[in-house]
């Protein structure tokens, strides 16, 4: 081991150093050795002075470095970095966080114990991470009741549902195009081999295990990220039924973000007060917890979030942060936009006996991704007027709002469908219509017909037998502005972003079992298919 002294201030955090393995290192690494012999490649670097030290651990799926080690050593506090199993030059196999949660390996857990172990360390270990870095946190929390702390940024909660299947449907686009670019493309067979919730995506579920948890934690997410609801999920499941220690003593942070920080967002430029310093923030976070030094962080609110609104009328209401006590910040009304036949969506319910719109749906042609919360392709909020006019679109508008509408949490559109295919999908978009037709993708999702029911078995649906879908289309905060239109756009495929449904009935496409599908929306009267909204009420004086 060597000391690294070199002095940097908490406050200088970057998300960079945690996904670039190009950093300096210290003289090692230190070989740890897990409970099953296997053999962790860890980088130790100490303050000057005399021990033992509270410890921050950063467990890297992208290599070893020690650039961040220099903030943490100025201040007293010991930093450790590790390559996870089979990466960088650790030993084992490379499982893709198989091994890094509550199962027959433990390897978070292990890591820990090593740590707390150690004569430099005062039995005092926070976490900390982004992304990748960031699950591994997750996971081992629920086996590491001896953690300080976590600082949680951009990670997923429950992999079925948020990671690898959502709605159901493959996340091809970031399950794929990542494996592949890090490695580890070896995982894929397994993990599509299970597209159902069972057993296994129970070991990658962490909401389930939030009693067990007992570590502080701030959790930092973006409304476009691709772990956007997981990153909500962590908060809420923490705060509310975390063990001791968890339980109340979490924070949350939701940006006008993708998987990072950037003022162009799709086709929107954000305001410039789109920044907050989480980074800042979770070294005081840390700080408090592993030194004691009161740094107020925990004075503050549990909630801090960004509502968004307009962006280019600096008189419009959003655009802004709040602070709140719990998520959601405040109750809202479940309020029903009516999906009617001439187009239009209102608050009134349709009145026809048998209204409905039917479009092709050729998974050989899918409608193509363009914007929301990927990682390997363009994100963010996209103008959809390119793919608008196509005939398997379905597109629903209110008039220009005569007020500004705010809504704040989870965000579904309720269908009545149908099909003539033995399976298929449907995908809704929440549009935000600006007042020169621009059409920019706030949020959408998807929805397996046959997972209509839940997703641990498939209950394939009669041809041409009506049911109700639910498509989540996750959370956000946002307003409205007076005379922009509200919008749904629905269809049965976003692809790449989504692996296409074969309408046969198979979970994947296969070359030359294709089929087209013939898929309705139903309208009626008893049939009222609509995007669910969670408004504010009107504020009281």
């Amino acid at each position: 081991m060597t000391r690294c002294t070199r002095r940097f201030g908490w406050a200088g955090l970057v998300l960079a150093a945690f996904l670039t393995a190009a950093m300096s290192a210290c003289a090692g690494p230190t070989m740890v050795p897990m409970s099953d012999g296997v053999a962790l490649a860890t980088d130790v670097y100490l303050p000057e002075g005399e021990g033992p030290f509270p410890v921050v651990l950063v467990r890297s799926f992208y290599g070893r470095g020690g650039g961040l080690a220099e903030q943490f050593t100025k201040n007293g506090v010991a930093f450790v970095i590790q390559d996870t199993r089979g990466r960088g030059d650790s030993e084992g196999e490379d499982l893709v966080f198989h091994t890094d949660g509550w199962g027959e390996r433990q390897d978070g857990a292990d890591t820990v114990r090593w740590i707390r172990e150690q004569p430099w360390c005062n039995g005092k270990v926070g976490t900390m991470g982004a992304s990748a870095l960031g699950i591994v946190q997750v996971l081992m929390a629920p086996v590491t009741p001896e953690l300080a702390c976590q600082a949680i940024w951009v990670a997923d909660s429950s992999f079925y549902g948020g990671l690898s299947y959502r709605g159901g449907v493959w996340r091809k686009e970031l399950c794929e195009i990542w494996a592949e670019n890090v490695g580890s493309a070896h995982r894929l067979a397994e993990w599509k081999a299970h597209p159902t919730y069972d057993a296994f995506w129970e070991q990658y579920n962490a909401e389930a295990q939030a009693e067990r948890i007992t570590a502080p934690a701030v959790h930092v997410g973006g409304w476009w990220d691709i772990f956007q609801q997981g990153t909500i999920n962590n908060f809420v499941t923490r705060q509310e039924r975390g063990g001791e220690g968890a339980r109340g003593n979490q924070k949350l942070i939701m940006g006008p973000w993708l998987h990072g920080k950037v003022q162009e967002v799709g086709d929107l430029r954000l305001p410039d007060n789109y920044d907050f310093g989480f980074e800042a923030y979770s070294a005081g976070f840390l700080a408090y917890w592993l030194t004691g030094v009161d740094t107020g962080v925990m004075d503050e609110p549990p909630v801090r979030y960004y509502t968004l609104g307009d962006v280019e009328a600096p008189e419009a209401p959003g655009n802004e942060w709040r602070t709140a006590d719990a998520w959601p910040p405040f109750d809202t009304v479940e309020t029903p936009l009516y999906l009617h036949a001439d187009g239009g969506l209102r608050f009134d319910p349709p009145v026809d006996a048998d209204a409905s719109r039917t479009f092709t749906f050729d998974p050989a042609d899918p409608v193509p991704t363009l914007g929301g919360a990927n990682l390997n392709i363009p994100a963010g909020p996209f103008d959809q007027r390119e793919i608008g006019p196509r005939d398997d679109v379905l597109k629903f508008e209110t008039e220009p709002l005569a007020s500004p509408l705010e809504i704040t949490g989870r965000v579904k559109v309720r269908l009545y469908v149908s099909t003539d295919a033995v399976d298929t999908d449907f995908t809704a978009k929440l549009i935000d219509v600006y007042p020169d037709g621009r059409e920019i993708l706030m949020l959408d999702g998807i929805r397996r017909l046959k997972f209509r029911n839940g997703f641990e078995r498939p209950e394939l649906l009669p041809p041409g037998e009506i049911a109700v879908l639910e498509v989540d289309l996750w959370s956000i905060s946002l307003i409205f502005n007076k005379g922009h239109r509200i919008a749904v756009h629905v269809s049965s495929s976003n692809h790449p972003r989504f692996e296409v449904n074969p309408n046969n009935g198979d979970d994947f496409p296969t070359e030359g079992a294709l089929r087209t599908a013939q898929n309705t929306v139903h309208l009626a009267v008893d049939r009222p298919s609509a995007l669910l909204l969670p408004v504010r009420p009107a504020k009281t004086p």
